[in-house]
Formats: C-alpha cells, structure tokens, sequence
C-alpha cells in the first residue's frame, strides 16, 4: 500500500502563456496566481522566462523581462536558482521548454547545462 508521500510524489510545472513579454511581466506582478519559479511562455516573441519578482528570460532574446546576468566562474544553475529564491529546477525546466519550442538558449546559460543542451553550442 503506498503512503500519502509515495501517492502524492510529484510536482507540478505551470506554464503560463502571454500575447506579450510586457504581459507577462505585468502579470508576474499582479497575479497571485503565479509562483515564483513558474514558466512564462511568449510564443510571438520566441521569449521563455521563469517568475519571481523580477522575472527572467532564459532565451537569448528576453523582450522585455530581465536578462541573465553572466555567470561567474564555479557558478552552478543551483547558485543562480537560490540566489534569485526560484525553486530548485526551474531554469532548467524553461530551457528545455526553449529548446523543445527550437529557441535560442541565453549564452551564459548553455555551459551550466550540457546534458540538455549538448548540441545548442554547435548550433
């Protein structure tokens, strides 16, 4: 028989999807709805972001949400994820989600995730 925690091990993503990334930024500061760490998909733009209160792009083109800054040296997505209060996962969530959707992946991200981004390097 499995236990509340096995039945309930999961997690959920939330993808929210905008017209616009001045949407999606405006949205991030006024709905309650969505969380910190949330994904934030702007199709018309080719922009993917994650929520907090200054929500981010991860694509190379951030339209109007913030950039990432450049990582510094032995920095891990871990590092940036706690240093911005974003749940464990959620850049490389909103990676994959950008390269699944055939959008560039911001530069100073590529090298903190090789195992799912092994060929944006390349091209």
């Amino acid at each position: 028989m499995l236990t509340d925690s096995e039945r309930f091990a999961f997690s959920a993503w939330r993808i929210h999807a905008f017209a616009s990334t001045g949407n999606a930024y405006d949205a991030v500061q006024t709905e309650e709805t969505i969380a910190a760490g949330d994904t934030l998909l702007i199709l018309d733009e080719g922009v993917v972001g994650v929520a907090m209160t200054w929500p981010f792009a991860v694509t190379a083109k951030p339209g109007k949400l913030h950039a990432v800054s450049e990582p510094r040296a032995g920095e891990t997505l871990e590092h940036i994820e706690k240093a911005l209060g974003v749940p464990d996962g959620s850049i490389a969530r909103a990676c994959r989600l950008a390269r699944t959707l055939s959008f560039a992946i911001d530069a100073g991200l590529v090298p903190l995730l090789p195992e799912l981004l092994a060929t944006e390097a390349g091209g």
